[in-house]
């Protein structure tokens, strides 16, 4: 099969972890950008790229880049790129935009002068149009405008690769599936000793754990993927990927999902149920403050509230009695946490031996490390600092 350029999508920060996933997958001509990798593949890599990476939010096919300064000249442009062999005239569409320029003031308007050229032409060749539908469609199309360079790409992934299909209920603020597994990643775990997220709401972190140590793929519990609406799309081919279970593995790791709140712990629950992973995550009701660490070593991951909902004063003991928490107790290991609130981690008081940006939607987050050794360290106000 023919390799052509791909571009997989990710969030700021978890561009290295991508690659390094690429890699992983045999990937070649990797090149790492902003918010992105682009990597050559053909179209099994392209279905193994959906199906298997776990920090890639979506996964683009550029079709064609042109010049032009004006929607009337992204429509004639569009127009005179052939269609016939991408879209079905019985298809439903639907077109997006991405614009950085100062000659486009509406990106919604250029949107749609692409989708036009797309109408007009079908109609004109085979007599009907293809359904505009932004809800369900059977092919996406995205537009990217970067001063008056216009890229069109189409979308293999359909709904965003975050969108597991294993979770039911969820909290008010989740943690996006992709963002998890990046933290996962990230930290130094080794998927065998104790992994231990004691503020799991919905059990986000948990879950993507419990895939991580096993080798199960993000995209197992998927009902559909973009590709599968194009003209081209190889079911037999995919069937196969499907069912490649190489990538698993028999690692049983202790891990672990606490919450005090029971609605949580219920929600993680049903969460869990249907990941089909009762049996490799233990759930318990429980405060953080009240937890004690399992064994001698091992690694906690979580995401402490840090939202504007809660008032300051709330954030700063809560951050406050969580640094206690993990000097007293947790010796031996290693605590992750990422937060978008730089004055908490001043009440929190201990020092990181690791610090990393990145981003949680439009939030800048650090996601630092604190390296619990017994005796060695004490409370010192002010000392969570930001700095790399």
């Amino acid at each position: 099969m023919e390799q052509e350029r791909l571009i997989a999508k990710t969030m700021q920060g978890l561009e290295p972890v991508l690659a390094e996933e690429l890699r992983g997958l045999g990937a070649e001509g990797i090149e790492e950008g902003c918010r992105m990798v682009s990597f050559l593949g053909d179209k099994r890599m392209m279905y193994r790229a959906n199906f298997f990476l776990r920090t890639a939010i979506r996964v683009l096919k550029p079709l064609f880049t042109f010049e032009a300064r004006t929607p009337e000249e992204v429509y004639g442009a569009s127009l005179s790129y052939d269609w016939s062999g991408i879209i079905e005239p019985h298809k439903r569409i639907a077109v997006d935009s991405v614009v950085n320029s100062d000659l486009f003031k509406h990106s919604g308007f250029v949107a749609l002068r692409l989708k036009d050229a797309i109408v007009d032409q079908q109609r004109n060749m085979f007599g009907r149009r293809p359904y505009v539908d932004t809800v369900n469609p059977d092919i996406r199309i995205h537009l990217h405008i970067q001063g008056s360079t216009c890229s069109v790409l189409l979308d293999s992934s359909g709904d965003s690769l975050h969108m597991r299909g294993y979770r039911v209920e969820q909290n008010a603020a989740p943690l996006n599936e992709v963002l998890a597994a990046g933290l996962i990643l990230l930290s130094d775990w080794d998927r065998k000793e104790p992994f231990y997220d004691p503020l799991c709401g919905s059990g986000t972190l948990p879950i993507e754990a419990a895939m991580i140590a096993k080798g199960l793929a993000p995209g197992l519990f998927r009902k559909h993927f973009g590709f599968e609406g194009w003209p081209d799309f190889d079911a037999d081919l995919y069937a196969e990927i499907y069912n490649d279970d190489s990538m698993e593995t028999d690692l049983e790791p202790l891990i672990i999902g606490a919450d005090v709140s029971t609605h949580a712990v219920d929600m993680a629950m049903m969460n869990i149920t249907n990941a089909g992973l009762l049996k490799s995550i233990r759930l318990v009701r429980q405060s953080v403050f009240d937890s004690y660490p399992p064994s001698q070593h091992g690694v906690v991951v979580t995401n402490p509230p840090y939202g504007e909902r809660v008032k300051q004063f709330q954030l700063d003991n809560f951050y406050r009695q969580l640094g206690d928490t993990f000097k007293q107790r947790y010796a031996g290991w290693n605590v992750w946490m990422i937060t978008g609130n730089r004055q908490v981690m001043k009440s929190f008081g201990l020092h990181p031996s690791k610090t990393m940006t990145l981003f949680n939607g439009p939030i800048e987050c650090k996601y630092q490390r604190f390296s619990m050794y017994a005796g060695s360290l004490g409370r010192e106000e002010g000392d969570g600092e930001w700095e790399e």
